[in-house]
């Protein structure tokens, strides 16, 4: 899904960068300069971060549901 229109970002995009790496992005910032971009209008900022999150700490997918 695409969730970065200006930069045509997709999660899986987002999901790649943060877990290529031991030193992969911690911030949303980081993420579109690891993806070779810039944050442009800024409305997708937290969608990556949540996206981060959940990609780092293996999180749920839904409402706490592990993810299988």
């Amino acid at each position: 899904m695409i969730v970065c229109s200006c930069n045509v970002l997709t999660d899986q995009d987002v999901r790649t960068a943060v877990s290529a790496t031991p030193d992969a992005p911690r911030t949303a910032g980081q993420v579109y300069g690891c993806l070779g971009c810039s944050p442009q209008c800024g409305r997708c900022a937290r969608t990556i971060k949540r996206i981060m999150d959940e990609a780092l700490t293996g999180a749920a997918c839904c409402n706490g549901c592990p993810r299988g």
